[in-house]
């Protein structure tokens, strides 16, 4: 297989799987964390390796080492392998996406910006997500006819910080998310809730439903609920690793255990919460984003550019939503007739957004 960001969460838990049921690595990407990859090399002994800069490729232990992201979309038109995990982080994982469909590829795919900014034209029928609550809603479905899906939220770094305090939370506070350690954008995009916003959106390319809502489960145990129309609802519930999607993704089928069983006494309770629009401002989107899924790619490039503003000390932690906010009013009514519009307007949003 083709792993796309090894060394983050999504990939270093696709190894573990590989691991347990022996499945060859040919193509390891990886950013920064040369150390890291360099002990998977050891492990899997990929064919090739790619990482993002130039600079570091002499840090790398291999003799087929590359860099940059022509040599990923080479790597998956070239390869043997027939699955392509994709892990990479925003907007960046698109092509590598439209690559691997392109190539006839089975698509593991943990890049949710693709289908956010883009989904009316990715073919989905070879498409696997890797997200707990979109494998979760999979999980879950019966031939009984859906009335409404509903996923769940932690409520992010922020979910009991008083209301009056969020203007001057520190980089540091919101990257510290109370369930998990995730890398530092979905951290922040767990805090302001866009990172639901956009599970919203992936749900709506994956099951073809605007019947689509979140709720705050604190714990992060139930990942989704589905709603029936006969009044019955049912609730997946697993302890929080990315190891059983995965799983699901990489393999077409699964008899052993994969994760340890949630003991229901042991938790005790459950506690769920409605997402306020006063500690979430993007909130306020939802309903408009799923009547016209095209603004995706709109929220998807204002929140990078407010977000690497915020992590870079430029803007406050609310600036976040305000930017993303004001680019979907400002740019509410562009709509891609095709996949190069994508680009165009993503670059636009940017322009404006980092003005």
């Amino acid at each position: 297989m083709i792993i796309l960001g090894s060394t983050g969460s999504i990939g270093v838990n696709t190894l573990e799987i590989a691991k347990k049921y022996k499945l060859s690595v040919e193509v390891l990407v990886a950013g920064k964390n040369i150390e890291l990859l360099n002990s998977q090399i050891k492990e899997h002994n990929p064919k090739k390796v790619i990482i993002a800069s130039k600079a570091d490729l002499h840090k790398v232990n291999h003799q087929n080492v590359s860099f940059g992201e022509e040599a990923i979309l080479e790597a998956i038109q070239n390869s043997s392998s027939n699955i392509v995990v994709n892990a990479l982080v925003g907007f960046l994982g698109l092509k590598p996406t439209l690559k691997a469909i392109e190539c006839g590829k089975k698509l593991c795919l943990a890049n949710k910006e693709s289908l956010v900014v883009a989904g009316k034209f990715i073919d989905k029928s070879n498409l696997r997500a890797i997200d707990s609550e979109h494998f979760a809603l999979w999980y879950l479905q019966q031939e009984k006819k859906i009335d409404s899906m509903l996923i769940t939220a932690s409520g992010g770094s922020f979910r009991n910080t008083p209301i009056e305090s969020l203007k001057n939370v520190s980089v540091k506070e919101a990257l510290n998310h109370p369930n998990w350690k995730m890398g530092n954008k979905i951290t922040i995009d767990s805090a302001t809730m866009t990172n639901k916003m956009f599970e919203l959106l992936e749900a709506f390319w994956l099951f073809d439903t605007k019947k689509l809502d979140a709720i705050i489960e604190p714990k992060s145990l139930v990942h989704a609920f589905i709603n029936f129309t006969d009044g019955s609802t049912t609730a997946h519930i697993a302890n929080a690793s990315m190891q059983l999607p995965i799983a699901y993704a990489l393999l077409d089928k699964i008899e052993d255990e994969i994760l340890k069983p949630v003991d229901l006494l042991e938790i005790s309770s459950l506690e769920f919460k409605k997402i306020e629009s006063s500690r979430y401002p993007i909130w306020d989107l939802k309903n408009e984003i799923l009547d016209n899924p095209d603004l995706g790619v709109i929220l998807n490039a204002a929140n990078e550019v407010a977000v690497s503003k915020f992590l870079a000390g430029k803007i406050g932690f609310l600036d976040i939503s305000k930017i993303s906010i004001d680019a979907i009013n400002k740019f509410h009514r562009l709509k891609a007739s095709n996949i190069d519009d994508i680009f165009l307007i993503d670059k636009e949003v940017r322009k404006y957004c980092d003005s």
